[in-house]
């Protein structure tokens, strides 16, 4: 449903619901004030990735990529404030099939931009899993030390560390195979 008819319809069901409270009919305004406002909250957070997020956390990903699918064009029926996540979690489900295919949706997640720090840390940290498969050290080390200062609360302390350590043992890797 495009966004201007759910504030239309959320508005409508408010103003019907007052309606219903003047002319006595509590137990039908109340419902009427509810589904306005779950309409309304439908607005700002969009239930296709809603529904997305949730089987990406119950690891069901041919589920979170049939809700995602369902929005068409992203741009319109999304706010903009939603826009970079869309593409965090589209990039989020194309990491695990094709890697490489991934990079643009998570620089277009970081272009559009992120409220929470810590989808920003992992936007980066996927970003320098990239760079480290494509072997390209500097870039890794670059978006790791940005994902560290972006990853305020250290939920992906351990992730980055991990990488870090990956890291190492490539140098290593690198330092094995020129003798």
């Amino acid at each position: 449903m495009p966004n201007i008819i759910r504030l239309i319809a959320g508005f409508a069901l408010l103003g019907g619901a007052v309606a219903l409270f003047i002319f006595g009919f509590w137990p039908w305004g109340i419902v009427s004030i509810l589904l306005g406002i779950i309409v309304l909250v439908t607005y700002f957070f969009n239930e296709n990735m809603l529904l997305a997020q949730w089987f990406l956390r119950k690891d069901n990903m041919p589920k979170a990529k049939m809700f995602l699918d369902r929005i068409t064009n992203y741009e319109t029926q999304l706010i903009k404030v939603q826009h970079g996540y869309y593409n965090l979690l589209i990039g989020l489900i194309e990491s695990r099939t094709a890697p490489m295919k991934s990079e643009k949706y998570f620089k277009a997640a970081l272009s559009l931009g992120m409220q929470m720090d810590h989808n920003i840390a992992l936007a980066k940290l996927s970003l320098a899993g990239i760079a480290m498969a494509k072997r390209n050290k500097r870039e890794a080390t670059m978006y790791l030390a940005e994902a560290k200062k972006a990853d305020k609360n250290k939920l992906l302390a351990d992730q980055i560390k991990q990488m870090k350590d990956q890291m190492g043992m490539m140098d290593k890797q690198q330092q094995v195979r020129y003798r």
